[in-house]
């Protein structure tokens, strides 16, 4: 049996009762620092219970976080796939998280492109073709100038690009909302561990078209900063090891 002080009794059932979990690292931080415990569950917790997202959101935020390959940690993944079940969360819906954990990684190469067309002096202009410019609008709810330079660049990449960004969208009917999927696209381009200042730009002008409220995008971008701790918990379980 674990011999408690008082205070770290108290700090225990805090954190379980904010963030929903105990593991071996937690363990660890109670014997050796345990303020330091008791203050990040009154932070990672604060996002998760104040906002007007719903726990249903919350918890697919927070998979599509852990699940990103940005930050690939499987331990928090299981938890919060658990959370979600539990919440009703559909087999469809989360595949379709999944769907736009796998988009991430287009970010950079709309990053890149812009700068490629920039440095090789590639001239303004629009490649687009009526057809090709109705699916950009209903993905994007604009026509992001990365765009029409990969189309200027290569523009049988953009279809084959537009077919891979549209898949989820076959999943719609049974799936997630188009706000949903905003708020989950603006939590992976906010956090640290991707963090993309354009597609963020572009995300939140789309949902604030949407009419998705600015406290539901802070709440979104609220709740990535706290995985951080997953470097904390290495350490942890590090030095009890040694």
């Amino acid at each position: 049996m674990n011999d408690y002080t008082a205070e770290q009794v108290q700090i225990k059932a805090y954190f379980i009762q904010e963030r929903g979990y105990w593991r071996p690292w937690t363990e660890t931080v109670l014997r050796h620092n345990p303020a330091f415990l008791k203050h990040y569950a009154a932070y990672a917790g604060y996002p998760a219970r104040h906002g007007p997202l719903s726990p249903r959101m919350v918890e697919l935020i927070y998979i599509a976080l852990d699940a990103s390959a940005t930050h690939l940690f499987a331990a928090g993944l299981r938890t919060h796939l658990g959370f979600a079940r539990k919440l009703g969360v559909t087999p469809a819906e989360i595949f379709e998280v999944f769907h736009l954990v796998a988009c991430q990684g287009l970010n950079h190469v709309y990053d890149a492109v812009a700068i490629l067309a920039e440095e090789s002096g590639l001239e303004a202009g629009s490649a687009l073709s009526a057809g090709q410019r109705v699916r950009i609008q209903r993905y994007f709810h604009e026509i992001p100038p990365f765009i029409e330079q990969i189309a200027r660049l290569d523009k049988a990449y953009l279809d084959v690009l537009l077919d891979f960004l549209e898949e989820g969208g076959a999943m719609q009917s049974k799936g997630l909302a188009p706000t949903e999927r905003l708020l989950i696209e603006i939590a992976l381009a906010a956090c640290f561990t991707g963090f993309n200042a354009n597609m963020l730009r572009v995300r939140i002008r789309g949902a604030l078209n949407l009419g998705v409220t600015r406290a539901e995008i802070l709440q979104a971008i609220q709740l990535g900063a706290h995985l951080s701790i997953h470097g904390t918990a290495l350490g942890a379980t590090e030095f009890e090891e040694i």
